[in-house]
């Protein structure tokens, strides 16, 4: 009998200027839930100033749409930062 098949994982760590900009992006980011039930799972945490994101899929095709949505999204978070400049505090 074959072992059950672990699936797809794929990790990406983005660093920020500091801490407080990795946490942003994480709250900006983390409320984003799957648009498909079940196939995928994300976990998003920071340490220090780097924001790790981890996907486990049970398809290269549906974690291929996941990552490029995420990127999408990170993309539109980061020149969000860049339009508004570094928080005030």
């Amino acid at each position: 009998m074959a072992a059950p098949d672990p699936g797809l994982a794929f990790e990406l760590n983005i660093p920020f200027p500091s801490l407080l900009l990795a946490r942003i992006a994480l709250g900006s980011l983390s409320p984003d839930p799957e648009p498909r039930k079940g196939g995928i799972s994300k976990e998003l945490s920071v340490t220090e100033n780097v924001l790790h994101v981890r996907w486990k899929a049970e398809e290269a095709r549906i974690l291929r749409v996941s990552v490029s949505s995420f990127l999408d999204h990170l993309s539109l978070v980061v020149e969000t930062m860049e339009l508004f400049g570094p928080p005030v505090a």
